[in-house]
């Protein structure tokens, strides 16, 4: 994508602003739910961030009121006969749950761009990014409960590791809305800001971050990601082992030969 390109599909749109790739959620007038077309078109997007050599982060937010209101529960519905409608359903959760999984597992930071209500999958899908943005009227929840669901996307595993399991289950079993403030203090949200600043916000945030060795953003996400599911020592071990190989990376001999020589480090990510 060139630095101003703006790829348009009928359930997405994606932009590049500079280094940053901007994913909207484009389904206004269905609160930005989930189909198996939007799914499909995400992981087309996800197809070009990922051969985009100048890339440095990634923003998702909803267009319109919601950031996404989970999956699209009346195309589910619609799939057809009993079992025609469990197969696709259930094909449904694997494609859903795989592409969430692809954005956790980018090698760039992925910011949430909150705007509205984040519920279901759309806070599952905020559980995969690095860092959340919220607006003041944002809103997240676990709504399966109100339907006689339960989360499908990953959300009863990652929802207890960012803000503990008496609370996740809180919000698991009650389907109450959490506003974004309270959200900041249980730790999902990093910063909440006026919603007519939200996308400023957003930029401002990966501006902090794109200046950065993306070899060395990509090794500490990695770090952190897999430390989280690692025993004590065998995080430390991966520690070491990975700042031995980034030793040899050009990004460190540009950051500290940036250092010496007092000037901007011009990093290429290798």
């Amino acid at each position: 994508m060139t630095p101003s390109e703006t790829a348009k599909a009928e359930t997405i749109r994606l932009e590049r602003r500079g280094a940053v790739a901007w994913l909207f959620l484009d389904r206004p007038e269905a609160m930005n739910s989930m189909s198996p077309q939007m799914v499909r078109e995400l992981g087309e997007a996800l197809d070009r961030i990922e051969s985009d050599a100048g890339l440095r982060a990634v923003v998702i937010t909803g267009n319109g009121r919601a950031f996404c209101a989970g999956a699209d529960l009346k195309t589910v519905k619609d799939l057809g006969g009993q079992a025609q409608r469990e197969s696709a359903t259930r094909r449904f959760l694997d494609e859903a749950g795989a592409l969430l999984r692809r954005i956790e597992r980018l090698p760039l930071p992925v910011i949430a761009a909150v705007n509205g209500l984040a519920l279901a999958g759309g806070l599952e899908t905020v559980l995969v990014c690095d860092l959340v943005v919220a607006s003041e009227d944002a809103k997240f929840g676990d709504a399966h409960a109100k339907y006689g669901l339960i989360p499908g996307w990953g959300g009863s595993v990652r929802l207890p590791r960012k803000i503990g399991a008496s609370r996740a289950k809180q919000m698991m079993f009650t389907a109450e809305h959490v506003p974004a403030r309270t959200m900041a203090e249980w730790g999902l949200v990093n910063q909440v800001v006026p919603a007519a600043q939200l996308h400023e916000a957003a930029q401002a945030l990966c501006d902090r971050i794109t200046d950065k060795s993306p070899l060395g953003l990509a090794r500490m996400k990695q770090l952190v990601d897999d430390g989280l599911e690692q025993p004590l020592d065998v995080a430390l071990r991966a520690e070491c082992t990975t700042v031995q190989t980034h030793q040899a990376s050009r990004d460190r001999a540009e950051g500290l030969a940036a250092f010496a020589e007092k000037r901007t480090p011009r990093f290429d990510g290798t």
